[in-house]
């Protein structure tokens, strides 16, 4: 109730100033003093944005003199430091912070604490709050969570005296011309055209203040209801009630939308003296400050979730539409927002939607799953986006080469038509392959498998008619849960994807999290780790935490009963890993024949070669196994200690160096020795030249995305295999060899397909 009762008084003392008719700059006089007395501190100051940098507007405490002469820029000082990073500061000693400035003619050297909060305003920062003591002493949470609420208030006061300083950002924006191509993070692959369109989802909320608690109170409850009702009505889209991952996804936002936790949280704030808009984003505020102090990459993506559910709330209780959503589209469309929840996106008329601009998301967030059901198009991490496009302005959008165009000239659109047609072309060049066997011109079979690990993944199996799934990554089902996952539902879909498949085989890599693989409920075990990549997760986590683990292998079990199930560990570094995640499973195998359970007809086991030194274990390890798979992406980025996310080493190492190719041969090569089936699992197989290499090398397995089987048939079909496995052996024996250069020559020279 402390802090019920702080904000309270200061809300009170401030509706009486702005009811007044007294001019802005006393208005702000008298905020800095109710404040001041308030918290009980010597000082209170604001600072507001004005022609690019923080101006001293009005303060209690420091010397008056100061009043529109001190002046800082963004980041510089603590003051700026707020405004540049929008999160709040409390410090009991400022001198001691790295950012503090000194301004000697604010007579501030007397002060020792120092407290600020960003004034926010259409997501940006047009000013700063900030309080003073003379002793030592962090404010107390109570006092800073009072100081936000009066932030909001004097957004709503900055902006009714004309002090909000967006005028100059508006020309800037509107004097936008000419042709831009700017880049982002493939999240869903796919071309589209369309005039960018601003998605908006956030109100502005011109009053804070409340006349009538109760009342608002009222408001609050009558937007949840309708709220829910909205997204109960979403979830029963008949796209979207067929099950798979996008469907579990929705359940969890309509458990967020459901949460009492969140209402109670709206209610205090209302009891402060706000009205039911600004208690909405008031908590919202608070929820977005913890969520971006949390390094658990899943937890922060969640937070789009809870913008997307607190953006309609206040929508519903302001009476307005708010989004382009509900315009009317009559129009195709690129859609550009900072984020979207799942629920949003469902909002738009699939028929005109073209694709989705991002400036933030990721792979794992819940709107790339929903998107990528919808089949929309999605690019992410597109920085500023704002600055370079106008409302109404065309748009080519190109995920698959991390591309989108603003403002095309006839030259860019007469290309992008044409890369587009020829796309199309290809696409139905490479359909009429289909039916046809993976096989190369010398007679030599190909099996080409797919990657997987969404259950709508094994619809590409009858499109691309693959030989198999050779990779389902189980641990999707986990990244998009709340909880650990039911084994139930964990047989559900596991029995799903085999049932999809018929008689091709499925291989599942057991569950793969931890690292950079981030789930909320063992946030407190795995911590935030230096290096993820080679951190706790994968086998390393499962086999220490073996309830996951035997939950996992009895869902496996039981959905193989009566057919084959092929089980593979992942992130293996010595045989006795795969010993004991083999010896669980058969563990589980035996519990259910006690029983007198069905049980799969046959089980193999396998390992993924990811860490390099399993290589020089495998004369322990292949007898063991019925098959090895190598994770190629992983591989890489250990054999060349290189992190294959830091964009700035991405096209630094090449799959093609002898290095790379030297180390499959020799494992290909021990596994020939023991008839062990080597299959590829990663990007490489997915890529015409570098899965040529592959063939050359000997390898006759291969598991990709369900895009690239059908253009690695193309090029399996046009390829004759024995002079190519005899060069390159020539070349990998040659010091200083250019495998890249000498492959592509050869294979033009042959005329081997390569897209």
């Amino acid at each position: 109730m402390a802090t019920i009762t702080a904000a309270r008084e200061i809300l009170r003392g401030l509706h009486d100033v702005m009811a007044s008719k007294t001019p802005a700059q006393a208005k702000l006089n008298a905020v800095v003093g109710i404040v001041a007395d308030a918290l009980t501190s010597e000082v209170c100051s604001i600072y507001l944005l004005r022609d690019g940098a923080l101006e001293l507007y009005a303060t209690k405490g420091l010397a008056q003199s100061a009043v529109h002469v001190t002046r800082l820029a963004l980041g510089q000082g603590l003051v700026g430091t707020i405004a540049a990073t929008r999160e709040p500061l409390n410090l009991a000693e400022a001198r001691a912070h790295p950012d503090f400035a000194y301004r000697p003619e604010t007579g501030e050297e007397d002060y020792h604490s120092f407290a600020g909060v960003p004034i926010i305003r259409r997501e940006g920062a047009i000013g700063v709050l900030g309080v003073q003591h003379a002793d030592p002493r962090e404010y107390a949470e109570v006092e800073i969570e009072a100081l936000q609420t009066v932030a909001m208030v004097l957004s709503e006061l900055l902006a009714g005296a004309g002090l909000v300083d967006d005028v100059a950002a508006a020309k800037a924006r509107a004097q936008i011309s000419g042709p831009v191509r700017l880049t982002g993070l493939k999240l869903v692959d796919g071309f589209g055209r369309g005039v960018a369109t601003l998605h908006q989802p956030r109100v502005v909320i011109e009053h804070t203040v409340a006349d009538d608690t109760e009342a608002e109170r009222r408001r609050v409850y009558g937007a949840f209801e309708k709220m829910r009702e909205q997204i109960d009505r979403m979830m029963g889209q008949a796209e979207f009630t067929g099950g798979g991952e996008h469907d579990e996804i929705l359940e969890t936002y309509k458990a967020f939308a459901y949460d009492e936790g969140w209402s109670r949280r709206i209610n205090e704030a209302i009891d402060t003296g706000l009205t039911a808009e600004a208690a909405i984003e008031r908590v919202q505020q608070r929820t977005r400050a913890k969520m971006r102090a949390i390094p658990d990459p899943y937890l922060r993506e969640r937070l789009a979730d809870l913008d997307d559910l607190s953006n309609r709330l206040i929508r519903i209780v302001a009476g307005q539409l708010g989004t382009a959503a509900q315009s009317g589209l009559r129009a195709d469309i690129i859609l550009l927002a900072r984020n979207l929840g799942p629920a949003e996106l469902l909002e738009y008329d699939r028929r005109f939607l073209k694709g989705v601009v991002l400036e933030e998301g990721s792979l794992t967030a819940h709107v790339t799953i929903v998107a990528r059901a919808m089949g929309v198009p999605v690019l992410g991490r597109v920085r500023d986006f704002r600055t370079a496009i106008n409302d109404g302005d065309e748009l080519l959008l190109d995920v698959g080469s991390a591309a989108l165009f603003v403002r095309p000239t006839t030259t860019m659109v007469k290309s992008f038509t044409a890369m587009s047609a020829l796309r199309a072309k290809r696409q139905a060049g490479y359909a009429k392959l289909r039916d046809l066997p993976a096989e190369t011109k010398d007679g030599k079979r190909i099996a080409l498998l797919m990657n997987a690990g969404l259950q709508g993944d094994a619809d590409a199996l009858r499109l691309t008619n693959a030989d198999g799934i050779g990779l389902f990554r189980t641990e999707f089902q986990f990244l998009v849960a709340a909880t650990l996952p039911r084994r139930e539902r964990q047989t559900a879909l596991y029995k799903a994807v085999l049932d999809a498949a018929g008689d091709k085989p499925v291989i599942f890599r057991t569950v793969d999290i931890g690292g950079d693989k981030a789930v909320p409920y063992m946030r407190e075990e795995t911590g935030e780790e230096e290096n993820p990549a080679m951190g706790w997760r994968a086998l390393r986590l499962a086999l220490d935490r073996d309830g996951l683990m035997k939950v996992q292998a009895r869902a496996l079990l039981d959905a193989g009963a009566g057919r084959t199930l092929n089980v593979m560990f992942p992130m293996i570094s010595e045989p006795w890993e795969f010993d004991a995640a083999k010896a669980l499973i058969e563990e589980q195998r035996a519990w259910l024949v006690k029983r007198g359970r069905p049980l799969p007809t046959v089980i193999n086991y396998g390992a993924m070669l990811e860490v390099p030194a399993l290589a020089d274990a495998l004369d322990v390890l292949l007898p063991k196994v019925d098959f090895l798979s190598i994770g190629t992406n992983d591989l890489t980025q250990f054999l060349f200690a290189a992190d294959r996310a830091n964009p700035r080493l991405a096209d630094r190492y090449d799959w093609l160096s002898p290095s790379v190719l030297r180390f499959l041969r020799r494992i290909v090569r021990a596994c020939e020795a023991e008839d062990v089936p080597v299959t590829i699992c990663g990007e490489m197989g997915g890529r015409p030249l570098e899965a040529l290499a592959l063939l050359a090398l000997g390898i006759e397995r291969l598991s990709i995305t369900p895009a690239a089987v059908l253009p690695i048939k193309a090029m399996v079909r046009s390829t004759t295999l024995e002079p190519l496995r005899a060069a390159m052996t020539g070349w990998l024996d040659a010091p200083g060899s250019d495998v890249r250069a000498l492959l592509s020559a050869a294979a033009d020279e042959a005329g081997v397909v390569l897209g």
